[in-house]
């Protein structure tokens, strides 16, 4: 049984006052604890760049943290409140890549990731837009396979092996399969979608 004080929710509409003066505008982003909270609670909406060339290449960004492990991945990012997603596309560009880019506004997919046993970063709702670079992206943060970083970037002829696991429902959009383009939107479930926790 709930207490009283849970009953007539003051508890928690003081703690919601508490992270709101903390956080200040949500639109500048949240902190991470904050952020990662959030996340538990509600679907996270996203945008994803598949940047390819004339030679037929695509730009890949490599990852490295605790909850995808290391491997390549789409650039992407998550839109921020009352952000439009032209704004969030142009952020990530500018922000993994150090580029500006062009990119159609009608996405080429949907897809829905629903981790069935996390619940931080537990469910995602992912925009894939075809972008074109319209300046180079910054050399400064060109792949090195000698040492790699988080968040540099390479061009890649086909789709690497190395592939983070949430992002292999990109696969062929990443090795340029004109089906790809037709294929309908989908729900991915399951553990084997991302590295476990």
């Amino acid at each position: 049984m709930l207490s009283e004080e849970r009953q007539d929710g003051s508890a928690i509409r003081q703690a919601i006052e508490t992270l709101r003066e903390a956080i200040g505008s949500a639109r500048e982003g949240l902190p991470e604890e904050v952020f990662l909270f959030v996340s538990s609670l509600t679907p996270m909406v996203n945008v994803d760049l598949l940047i390819r060339d004339d030679a037929g290449r695509t730009l890949l960004t490599w990852r490295h943290d605790r909850f995808y492990g290391p491997g390549w991945h789409v650039p992407g990012g998550i839109l921020r409140f009352k952000e439009s997603s032209a704004a969030r596309i142009a952020a990530v560009a500018a922000h993994e890549l150090g580029a500006e880019v062009d990119f159609d506004p009608v996405p080429l997919c949907r897809h829905e990731l629903v981790n069935a046993s996390r619940d931080v970063r537990g469910h995602f709702i992912s925009l894939l837009h075809a972008c074109r670079l319209r300046s180079a992206p910054d050399e400064r943060k060109r792949f090195n396979p000698a040492a790699p970083r988080h968040g540099d970037w390479a061009w890649h002829q086909a789709c690497p092996p190395d592939l983070i696991p949430v992002h292999e429902v990109y696969r062929g959009f990443i090795n340029g399969d004109s089906i790809a383009r037709g294929c309908p939107s989908i729900q991915v479930s399951g553990n084997n979608a991302e590295k476990s926790e």
